[in-house]
């Protein structure tokens, strides 16, 4: 067990990026690691085979602990109703849980700015052939493997593809919200999203990122997916 100490904004912060984790998979766990300026990075695997990330202001007796995302969350809502406290337990260690690396910190190029409208239209879309055909075990693997943005430097020849799969858990961890902050759902307008809400395309010869206002996600290079240029 560890404890965490935050300040109530950001317990809601992370409280909202547990369920949003939980919505993905009801066993879903977090990694939270302690960063080199003091920050609290927040990691969770995704269904799609892309990290997300979430940096908060706190503490933790422990430099890096796994822990249960429902756990958690039930820690923080419980702490939420006692404003005085500021310590959660994150509940029992689930380090044999986490598989894999995580990014590092620093090192990454970046290469441009993507409009956050541009991410929503184009998940949305992936969705529909999603629902037309998936299955029960969800988006067919050529869906989430497909290319389908490519971005570039102006400054050199890079190029970068950006899957679905990196965009679907961008939108599904909500790190794209309409300019009142509430969240982006597939019925609202895509004209709520603030015309100069931009997501930012980071990489390195490993991982491809992009960051958004409320998070960030990453997708290894080199998994077993085709990221040739189309």
């Amino acid at each position: 067990m560890a404890e965490l100490t935050l300040a109530a904004h950001d317990r809601v912060d992370l409280s909202t990026f547990a369920a949003r984790a939980l919505r993905g998979d009801d066993m879903a766990v977090l990694r939270i690691r302690s960063r080199p300026d003091g920050l609290l990075g927040v990691w969770v695997n995704t269904g799609f085979d892309v990290l997300a990330s979430r940096v908060v202001v706190g503490s933790i007796s422990g430099d890096d602990v796994v822990c249960g995302a429902a756990e958690l969350r039930s820690a923080l809502q419980a702490a939420a109703s006692n404003p005085g406290t500021a310590t959660v337990d994150t509940g029992f260690a689930l380090d044999s849980a986490w598989h894999g690396a995580l990014p590092p910190v620093d090192g990454f190029s970046h290469l441009d700015d993507v409009p956050a409208r541009v991410l929503v239209e184009l998940s949305r879309s992936g969705a529909e052939v999603a629902r037309t055909q998936g299955s029960g075990h969800g988006p067919p693997t050529s869906l989430l493997n497909q290319q389908v943005l490519d971005v570039s430097a102006e400054t050199s020849d890079q190029v970068v593809g950006i899957s679905m799969r990196s965009i679907f858990a961008l939108t599904a961890m909500g790190f794209v919200r309409q300019s009142d902050n509430r969240d982006v759902t597939e019925a609202s307008s895509i004209d709520l999203i603030d015309a100069g809400e931009m997501v930012r395309v980071r990489h390195t010869a490993v991982w491809i990122r992009l960051d958004a206002r409320f998070g960030s996600v990453y997708q290894r290079r080199t998994m077993a997916l085709s990221l040739s240029v189309s």
